[in-house]
């Protein structure tokens, strides 16, 4: 059963950007993208860049170190079709932002 645990509010990510949150010692970037929100584990596998502070452009979140780009809806890596990012379910109830994590 997954453990729902609040990351933020929903006026914390504007459309379009990134943030950078710590749920149970994993760092989680979220996302909004045209009015739904994405997570993904924050950690770039390239040299672990912060994905939650890269930039966000048509749904693509480019790692501010070393430019690598993931689709924050599916994890997709767009250079590289055997890499995918890990993902969270996220869910929103009211203004609050919760995402599921392991037990």
């Amino acid at each position: 059963m997954p453990n729902w645990i609040r990351i933020a509010a929903v006026d914390d990510c504007p459309p379009g950007e990134a943030r950078e949150y710590v749920v149970q010692d994993r760092i989680i970037a979220l996302f909004q993208v045209d009015g739904r929100f994405y997570a993904l584990d924050g950690i770039c596998p390239h040299q672990g860049g912060p994905l939650g502070r890269g930039t966000v452009c048509g749904g693509i979140v480019t790692c501010p170190w070393h430019g690598w780009q993931f689709d924050v809806v599916s994890g997709q890596h767009q250079a590289n079709r055997s890499l995918q990012q890990p993902g969270f379910p996220v869910k929103v109830e009211g203004q609050d932002i919760f995402v599921a994590v392991d037990g």
